[in-house]
């Protein structure tokens, strides 16, 4: 045919024309699936992501059993991604190295040769320079995978076959636990203790109606890696595990082995002589890097938030040993270790969340009671599964041992048949009544086997097949026996599980915490008088000690003085900016007085515009006057102002263009309020008019036809309301009869005594 009369197919054809929305959430809605079926959630049934199940049965294809040869771990690898897992290299080695760290698995599934990362965080070595293969808990976990319980599948390419999943009594998905996080959803299983697991789940085959909390008398809770402490009461961690969703406290444990005293040891204080102590930490939390620990430690002894910790030392080597030094012998222990706990991860939250896949793999958040349940019975499946597959086999077995008997009784005729015959396998078939298997497998028997004793055992052997067929026949039968099957098969798992094995003993306590001791920063920092001096500019600095405060502070050219007040370093300074946000800082961490000292926003996130109008030392109980420049405003407590972040909290709201103008201290005994507006008018009103608010507008103080407020402070009205004179004199003025002025709140007001500044100020 002419070049010029083949016509090439419209690539145009094959385009569909239909919304992007819809054409986009299917394909989203089709990875969405993949990542949470194939990737993120494990299998209820084994307890195992896809990548973990590849790279085990990879192994036991390269028969890296454990009593076989190491591999190398590029073998492993490069098996796994060729042949079954069509990812990168890095993500398969990096699941294969964390099953082998004992640090992250309760139970580790692969035994690793060379350097395989260690709890200080540093990362495994190259997998060409390591070694690899199954542990003995891996075997476990894939018995019976030759015996017909599970299906296998074609691979991603189609030219190999993969176990959908593997049929082992090992309880791994709660033995060992999953985390991951997929689209939507997410799944984090923390390890349990194996004997554990098999006393709750024997419970719950003997009474499937059974309460959940009787299985959490058996079922204690979470077992991990690295052992620790969770800390959360019986009734938190029963609640969880009914629910599938919760979270638990876990702390290091504190720990001195080579402590005389029992008290001293199980507190984890070493005495050192001259009343000098130094506590040790002997595990940490699961998940929590030793290394990244001892960071923290630093930091915070660095920054001074721990001033009672002089140093930490880690002399670990096979076992984890933290040293933690105080600076003094005075300190007390549980104060120091509460503040680790707070400001470090010496203690953590492990959120728990039961989402698995089921056996129809659907995602589902399950509790404990529901997901021993349904592991139960999967391996009630898999064990009929496996004696149905043997029946077949002892079907096949007696099918060719019933001919060899046969050909035993007519030996003579079969060998006549077999010596004369161009054709004796359907002659044979035809005389004796076999079967094409029966008459094949004669023809295929070997002279060493015509042997006397051989028809003995023949007949021995169909016997033990027969009474075996007729075990099998009857445990399928009776789901009463297979329960009794798979408690038996549980209880010997479980001796080799056992607490009083070195692999089965539990490694964390559940013990609930006593009530936490209630202390402050402030318990820590050495209280020292300081004078706080404030820029106008917002430069900020702590001389030592209590100076006079009218004395001349230096300041940069162009600055001059705002605010100075008396403190201790103890104290928490509170200080208002003129767009109502509210800042708090720690007068230990303000810089020396022999600079001009730090600008605030190098601390505080003030916004560029806004102006410092007051600074306050916060006392407990303290109340404030604010007032805006609209006359509006509300007394608060300075307990509600404090803020815990560098951004301040917002106290007052204010529209427009409106300034926070006014912040006072209310002294104990004052009971009314006196407010001046620019256009010089003075209201007084009572002060139980004045509502206490933590955030808000608050209410009109006074009414302005034009202008705004200009000074606002609360008084005892039997003693009257002063106000300084002005100038360099310091002296003030006090006018007793206030009476002609008091109003309901809100009021215009009058104007003021006579003698009143001129600024409208109280001073």
């Amino acid at each position: 045919m002419p070049k010029s009369d083949i016509t090439e197919p419209d690539p145009l054809d094959a385009i569909v024309d239909t919304p992007f929305d819809s054409a986009l959430s299917e394909r989203y809605l089709v990875y969405a699936l993949s990542t949470i079926t194939a990737r993120s959630l494990p299998d209820l049934r084994d307890g195992l992501k896809p990548v973990h199940r590849r790279l085990l049965w990879a192994m036991r294809q390269l028969r890296l059993n454990p009593t076989d040869a190491f591999k190398k771990s590029a073998r492993v690898v490069g098996d796994v991604i060729g042949k079954y897992h069509p990812h990168g290299d890095a993500s398969v080695y990096d699941a294969m190295v964390r099953l082998a760290q004992d640090f992250a698995l309760r139970y580790p599934l692969v035994e690793g040769q060379g350097n395989f990362g260690n709890i200080d965080g540093d990362n495994a070595a190259a997998y060409r320079y390591t070694e690899a293969r199954m542990t003995r808990t891996a075997v476990r976990l894939m018995e019976g995978l030759d015996e017909g319980t599970v299906d296998f599948v074609p691979t991603y390419n189609g030219e190999e076959q993969e176990p959908e999943i593997f049929p082992g009594l090992f309880p791994n998905l709660l033995a060992n636990g999953s985390s991951g996080i997929a689209v939507g959803m997410a799944t984090n299983i923390p390890s349990h203790n194996v004997a554990e697991v098999v006393d709750a789940t024997l419970e719950l085959i003997d009474n499937p109606h059974v309460e959940h909390a009787r299985l959490m008398e058996l079922f204690h809770g979470p077992d991990f890696a690295t052992g620790g402490l969770v800390v959360d009461g019986p009734d938190v961690i029963a609640q969880a595990y009914e629910t599938g969703r919760g979270s638990f406290r876990v702390r290091g444990r504190f720990h001195a082995a080579e402590a005389e005293k029992p008290a001293d040891r199980e507190a984890g204080i070493e005495r050192l002589g001259s009343g000098q102590w130094q506590l040790v930490v002997s595990e940490i939390p699961y998940q929590v890097q030793k290394g990244k620990l001892i960071e923290q430690i630093a930091q915070a002894i660095a920054d001074r938030k721990l001033p009672i910790l002089e140093d930490v030392r880690d002399e670990s080597d096979e076992q984890i040993r933290l040293v933690l030094v105080p600076r003094s012998r005075n300190v007390d222990p549980e104060l120091l270790k509460e503040s680790l706990y707070k400001l470090t991860d010496l203690e953590t939250r492990f959120g728990l969340n039961l989402n698995v896949l089921d056996a129809t793999r659907t995602p589902m958040v399950m509790g404990l009671k529901e997901l021993l349940g349904n592991w139960v019975a999967s391996q009630i499946d898999i064990l009929q599964r496996r004696s149905r597959h043997r029946l077949d086999q002892i079907a096949a077995r007696l099918e060719l041992v019933e001919g060899y008997i046969i050909a035993f009784l007519n030996l003579d005729r079969v060998i006549e048949i077999i010596r004369t015959e161009d054709e004796p396998k359907v002659l044979m078939m035809a005389e004796f009544g076999l079967t094409d298997r029966q008459a094949e497998a004669i023809l295929n028997m070997r002279l060493r086997s015509l042997r006397k004793l051989e028809e003995m055992q023949l007949r021995q052997e169909k016997d033990a097949l027969l009474k075996e067929k007729d075990e099998l026949d009857k445990l399928l039968g009776s789901p009463a026996r297979q329960r009794t099957r798979l408690k038996r098969d549980l209880a010997d798992l479980r001796k080799e599980y056992g607490p009083d094995t070195p692999l089965g003993r539990r490694r964390t306590s559940i013990e609930e915490a006593a009530p936490t001791v209630e202390f402050s920063m402030d318990a820590m920092i050495e209280k020292e008088p300081i004078t706080v001096i404030l820029s106008q500019r917002g430069w900020v600095r702590g001389a030592r000690g209590h100076v006079p405060l009218d004395q001349e502070f230096k300041f940069k050219e162009g600055d001059g003085p705002a605010f100075a007040v008396h403190a201790q370093t103890t104290d928490k300074l509170l200080l208002a900016a003129d767009d109502g946000r509210f800042f708090t800082l720690g007068a230990d961490k303000l810089p020396g007085a022999r600079g001009f000292g730090e600008p605030l926003r190098n601390t505080l996130d003030i916004d560029a515009e806004a102006q410092i109008v007051a600074m306050v030392v916060h006392a407990p109980h303290q109340r404030l006057l604010l007032a805006a420049s609209t006359g509006k405003g509300f007394a608060a407590t300075t307990g509600d102002l404090l803020a815990e972040t560098r951004k301040g909290r917002q106290v007052v709201n204010l529209k427009g263009d409106a300034k926070l103008a006014v912040v006072r201290p209310i002294a104990a005994g004052d009971d009314h309020v006196a407010v001046v507006g620019d256009n010089r008018k003075l209201v007084v009103f009572n002060l139980e008019e004045l509502p206490d608010m933590t955030r808000g507008q608050g209410v009109q103080l006074q009414r302005y036809r034009d202008g705004g407020m200009a000074d606002a402070r609360t008084f005892r009205l039997e003693e009257g309301l002063s106000w300084a004179m002005g100038g360099d004199s310091g002296r003030t003025r006090t006018e007793q009869e206030m009476w002609q002025w008091k109003v309901a709140r809100g009021g215009a007001g009058r104007m003021p005594p006579q003698g009143f500044p001129r600024d409208n100020s109280f001073g």
